[in-house]
């Protein structure tokens, strides 16, 4: 169901972090997955890199979630891409949310494993409910886009029969939203997708939900700051999305 992704090593270390998603979703993932980081990356002079975290996070919005009792996907890692840039240095203009176009499966991609794969059921991901799967620390950059390497996904539809539920053309799940990864900022990559129905053959398609899917930006708080204040589930950073 999904393609294998070339061997690679990372220079990780771990990273924890609170984040502005409900605790116990936050516990379970920092728990399964640790928290992965490229922490004390350097450049050519020796000096630190400019680093920032990503926190990519899942959500469902209703398409034909509704035909389930439950829907378990398990993702073993995320792909992202940097933006091109043209002759001059200026970065070329990317289409967000273009979900008819095919998964990128260049070798311009950049692949980041999870430690151990994580799961998550979308029918329990209904308003607005999301759910962290990774955390890891990144050098600066802009990317075009994000892809979940979604191994498996166990759909029981409501009755207690199992029903077939696969990504389009068993790639990986391609969200066509542009991000950043900032200086000592967080950035919050909220990706939204959906069972759909196909016509009377009783098969789903993962799909991606275009105006779901967001990204936020947000200050890294020190973890002293965090537990004084707490978490706040609506959060004050940036926010773009696929509108």
């Amino acid at each position: 169901m999904t393609e294998t992704p070339p061997d690679t090593e990372t220079n990780a270390e771990r990273l924890t972090t609170d984040t502005s998603i409900d605790r116990r979703h936050y516990l379970q993932a920092a728990t399964a997955a640790g928290i992965v980081g490229l922490a004390g990356c350097t450049g050519d002079d020796g000096t630190a890199d400019a680093t920032g975290v990503l926190s990519t996070q899942v959500t469902d919005q209703p398409g034909d979630i509704a035909d389930f009792e439950s829907c378990v996907v398990t993702i073993d890692g995320i792909w992202i891409k940097p933006a091109e840039t043209d002759d001059d240095g200026d970065e070329t203009e990317n289409q967000e949310n273009d979900t008819e176009d095919a998964a990128d499966e260049s070798a311009a991609r950049e692949y980041h494993p999870f430690e151990e794969p994580q799961t998550a059921d979308l029918v329990e991901l209904q308003d607005e409910t999301t759910e962290l799967i990774d955390q890891r620390e990144l050098a600066t950059d802009t990317y075009q886009f994000l892809q979940l390497d979604v191994s498996d996904v166990d759909g029981v539809l409501d009755g207690g029969d199992g029903t077939e539920v696969d990504t389009p053309g068993n790639a990986p799940l391609q969200f066509n939203q542009n991000f950043e990864i900032r200086d000592d900022e967080r950035t919050v990559f909220t990706a939204d997708f959906t069972p759909v129905r196909q016509g009377q053959t009783g098969q789903y398609l993962l799909q991606p939900v275009a105006d779901g899917t967001t990204v936020r930006y947000e200050p890294i708080e020190d973890e002293s700051d965090t537990d004084d204040e707490g978490s706040d589930a609506d959060g004050d950073g940036e926010d773009t999305n696929g509108d």
